[in-house]
C-alpha cells in the first residue's frame, strides 16, 4: 500500500473537520464563550495537527492503487467519526466515550439516532458542531475530500468512481470529473435555499442554519428536543418535506433540471418508483391513524402521515409528532418505506429505490421464465436495458444487507434489547434513517441501549451510509495480507 496517498488524503479529510470545528469555536465566542469553548478548541488543535502532519513530512505522490483508494475511504470516514467525537467526550456531561462516538458515528453518517435525551441543555458551540457533522457527511467525507484535490489530479478520478456507487453514475449524462461538482453544487444550493427559507419561515438564525444542515444532509439533528414540532409552524414543516424530498433524489436529476429549466429530466421511472411509495405509504399511514383515534381529523391524520413518510421514507429522522403511541402497524409501515428508502445520488439512506426497483423486475422476470422458459427476458428501467453485470452487484448488496439485518437482530436481543427494539433499532441504523420505535422512537433516545448494543448500531451506520463494499474490501485486504 502507498502509505504517503493514503496519509495525505486522509490528512484532508481530517482538515475539514478541524475547518468546521473552528466554525464552532467562533460561535461559542459569538455566546460569550459558552462552556463548550475549551472542549472544541482543544479538539480543533488535535485535529488540525494530526491532520496537516502529512503535508509536512510526507511526500506527495500521484500514485495510488486501488487498495490504496478503499484504504482512504473507510480510514477517512472512521477517522472522521473518532476526532469527531472528541467535542462531546471533552465536554462531558452524558457524553461518556461510548456516547460520544455514538453521537459522532450518527452525525457523520447522517442516521440522525441519538442519546441525548435534553437536547436544549448543550450549549449553543455543540449543537452547530452537531449539525455540522451532518452537513460534513450529507455530501461525504470523501467527497469533500475530492473538492480539495485539483480535478486533473489521477487519485481524485479514481477516487470518484470508487466513492460514488454505479447506481448514482448511471444514465444521468455527466463525465466522471464533473460528478463531484454537481454533486456539491446541488447540496450547497439545497442548504443556502432552506437556511435562507427557514429564517423567512420565522426560526432564528441559529435554528436556521442547524435545520439547514441537516435536512440538506437527511440527518434529522435538532437544535430543539421536539424537533420540528418545536416551531408549531404548517410553513416549516411544509418547508422541511420539500426538502427533505428534494435531498432524497438524485442530484443529478435536480442539477439537470435547473440547468435545462425544464422538468423532463424529472421524468424518470425510478423517480415515479419512489414518488409513488411516498404517496401509497403516506395513504396507508392515514387510515391507521385517523381510524384508530390517533389524530382528530383526517386532514391531521394526512398531513403528519406525510411528513412521517416523508422523514423516514429520506432517512431525515426529524419530527412533528411522538410515534411511540401509534400501534406497531404504523411502526411496520414506517419501517418498510425506510427500507425503500430514497434514489441513489441523494444524501438517502436505505436500500435505494434504485435496486428495490431493480429486485422487483428481477424477480417478475424470473415468474416470466418459470411460466415461459423459452423466453427470451432482459429487465428495462425506462429505456435503459440493464445488464447483467451490473444488476448482479445490486441484488448482491441487498442480500449482504438482509445478512448483517439478521446478525445485528440477533445480536442486539442477546445485548437485552427487547424484540420490537431491536428489529426496528437494526432497521433504522442500517437504513441511516435514525428514529425507531416506542423508547427509541422519534423523541425518544438510545441513551437507555446497553453500551454493546450502541457500539453495534455504530457499525450499522457505518455499513449502512458506506454501503458496505468499501468495508469488505479493507477487511479482506487485511487478511489477505495478514495470511501471508
Amino acid at each position: 500500500m502507498n502509505v504517503k496517498a493514503i496519509s495525505r488524503n486522509v490528512g484532508y479529510a481530517l482538515l475539514v473537520s478541524a475547518l468546521f470545528m473552528l466554525l464552532s469555536v467562533f460561535v461559542s465566542v459569538a455566546n460569550g464563550n459558552d462552556s463548550a469553548l475549551a472542549a472544541l478548541l482543544i479538539s480543533f488543535v488535535i485535529t488540525f495537527t494530526v491532520g496537516i502532519f502529512p503535508f509536512i513530512f510526507v511526500r506527495r505522490t500521484s500514485e495510488m492503487s486501488l487498495k490504496d483508494g478503499y484504504m482512504i475511504i473507510v480510514l477517512s470516514w472512521l477517522l472522521s467519526f473518532l476526532f469527531g467525537m472528541l467535542p462531546y467526550a471533552l465536554w462531558g456531561g452524558p457524553f461518556t466515550v461510548t456516547n460520544a462516538w455514538f453521537e459522532s458515528v450518527s452525525g457523520f453518517t447522517t442516521t440522525g439516532a441519538t442519546i441525548l435525551d435534553d437536547i436544549e441543555s448543550l450549549p449553543n458551540s455543540l449543537l452547530f458542531w452537531r449539525s455540522a457533522t451532518h452537513f460534513i457527511g450529507g455530501l461525504g467525507v470523501v467527497v469533500f475530500l475530492l473538492l480539495i484535490i485539483p480535478s486533473s489530479s489521477p487519485i481524485r478520478l479514481r477516487l470518484t468512481n470508487m466513492e460514488l456507487s454505479a447506481l448514482s453514475k448511471d444514465s444521468y449524462n455527466v463525465r466522471a470529473n464533473k460528478i463531484v461538482i454537481v454533486f456539491a453544487t446541488v447540496y450547497l444550493g439545497l442548504f443556502a435555499a432552506a437556511f435562507l427559507l427557514y429564517m423567512a419561515a420565522g426560526m432564528s438564525p441559529f435554528d436556521a442554519v442547524n435545520h439547514a444542515f441537516s435536512v440538506c444532509a437527511a440527518g434529522g439533528f435538532s437544535s430543539k428536543n421536539l424537533s420540528i414540532a418545536a416551531f408549531d409552524s404548517r410553513l416549516i414543516e411544509g418547508l422541511t418535506m420539500i426538502f427533505m424530498y428534494m435531498a432524497s433524489i438524485h442530484f443529478g436529476l435536480v442539477y439537470m433540471a435547473f440547468a435545462t429549466r425544464t422538468l423532463k429530466p424529472l421524468n424518470n421511472p425510478i423517480l415515479k418508483f419512489y414518488t409513488g411509495c411516498l404517496v401509497v405509504f403516506t395513504l396507508l399511514l392515514t387510515l391507521i391513524l385517523k381510524p384508530g383515534g390517533y389524530e382528530a381529523s383526517w386532514g391531521d391524520a394526512l398531513w403528519h402521515s406525510a411528513f412521517q413518510i416523508l422523514c423516514i421514507g429520506s432517512s431525515t429522522g426529524f419530527a412533528v409528532v411522538d410515534n411511540a403511541s401509534w400501534p406497531l402497524s404504523a411502526g411496520v409501515v414506517t419501517l418498510f418505506i425506510g427500507l425503500i428508502g430514497g434514489m441513489a445520488g441523494s444524501t438517502a439512506g436505505g436500500l435505494k429505490s434504485d435496486r428495490v426497483l431493480m429486485l422487483i423486475k428481477t424477480i417478475g422476470r424470473q415468474i416470466r421464465l418459470a411460466l415461459h422458459p423459452s423466453e427470451v427476458s432482459s429487465i428495462r428501467i425506462g429505456k435503459n436495458t440493464v445488464r447483467e453485470e451490473d444488476l448482479m452487484p445490486q441484488l448482491l448488496y441487498v442480500s449482504l444487507f438482509t445478512i448483517l439485518l439478521a446478525i445485528s437482530v440477533f445480536l442486539s436481543l442477546l445485548y437485552g434489547v427487547n424484540t420490537h427494539s431491536a428489529f426496528a433499532a437494526s432497521v433504522s441504523t442500517l437504513t441511516n434513517v435514525g428514529p425507531a420505535l416506542e423508547e427509541l422512537g422519534t423523541m425518544g433516545s438510545y441513551n437507555s441501549v446497553p453500551d454493546a448494543a450502541k457500539i453495534l448500531y455504530s457499525m450499522n451506520m457505518f455499513f449502512g451510509r458506506i454501503e458496505i463494499y468499501p468495508v469488505l474490501a479493507v477487511i479482506s485486504m487485511l487478511f489477505t495480507r495478514n495470511k501471508r
